[in-house]
């Protein structure tokens, strides 16, 4: 269950990264998160009604509201390093965030064994070297690493206080929910902020009507992310879970890869390998 969620949150999030990296080439990075984010909580809300999610709220949407004030500022540093590009560079780095909850584990009291730990560092090896030999250059290129550790670091806090958020499905519901509203009211107020420096709030020319399904997919890909984390890290180690869920970046590689046409270096080929194998001895460990 842990290894099947977890490599499902990981497709999610790839999948989340490479639409929102796409819409940030065409829209300010602050209205990409807050759009995205905004269509999340309006579906979310309709779910915690019907679901009777209310009924679960206790100290631990706290973790909640803490993962969502961290979330934003990794959320707009991920989609502002992937505007910059290639993906296919930048998005590997990002597994980086692996190293908060595989440090948190042990004071949690989880001991991987010697398989798991083994599929970790083949893991983590891969999705790096899957970032190839293209990062000396252009100062760009320096930017976009730099922002890149900034969301890995804050996705890493996200994945522990995740964990920690709710232990029932309907409570998960409402934490997500609250993690949302918590990430648009953030968002909303740094776009003010940015607005009133002089920034554009909205691509030249508006924001199209025909983008909101793309802008619908990022922030409900990125929701049900969360969840299948959450379920992931409540079933498993959360080491586990964290490392198999950091594999999306290999996810956008990909599908840079095959929408973008961005070409793969044979180190990156074989750092994709490295990852597929660790990712099978921490699903069979």
């Amino acid at each position: 269950m842990t290894a099947l969620s977890a490599l499902a949150t990981s497709l999610l999030w790839g999948l989340a990264d490479f639409g929102g990296g796409l819409l940030t080439r065409r829209a300010p990075a602050l209205t990409v998160v807050l759009v995205s984010q905004s269509v999340a909580v309006v579906v979310l809300g309709a779910v915690v009604v019907a679901a009777g999610g209310w009924s679960e709220a206790g100290p631990r949407l706290w973790f909640a509201v803490a993962a969502r004030l961290v979330g934003p500022v990794a959320l707009l540093s991920s989609y502002k390093a992937l505007a910059l590009g290639p993906m296919g560079v930048v998005s590997p780095l990002a597994t980086l965030s692996v190293a908060v909850p595989v440090s948190v584990g042990p004071f949690l009291g989880e001991r991987p064994g010697w398989i798991q730990a083994a599929g970790i560092t083949v893991a983590v090896t891969g999705v790096v070297l899957a970032g190839g030999p293209q990062l000396r250059g252009a100062a760009v290129q320096r930017r976009a690493v730099l922002l890149t550790l900034v969301a890995a670091l804050g996705f890493g806090t996200v994945f522990v206080l995740i964990a920690e958020a709710s232990t029932t499905v309907a409570g998960l519901f409402l934490a997500l929910f609250v993690q949302r509203v918590t990430n648009v009211l953030t968002g909303g107020a740094a776009l003010y902020v940015a607005v009133r420096r002089g920034a554009p709030a909205l691509p030249e020319g508006g924001l199209p009507w025909k983008a909101l399904p793309a802008y619908a997919f990022v922030g409900l890909a990125d929701v049900a992310a969360n969840g299948t984390y959450a379920i992931a890290a409540q079933h498993g180690p959360v080491t586990v879970a964290a490392v198999l869920a950091s594999l999306y970046p290999v996810v956008t590689s990909l599908a840079a890869r095959g929408f973008l046409r961005e070409r793969l270096r044979a180190l990156q080929a074989a750092g994709a390998g490295l990852a597929l194998v660790g990712t099978l001895l921490l699903a069979t460990g």
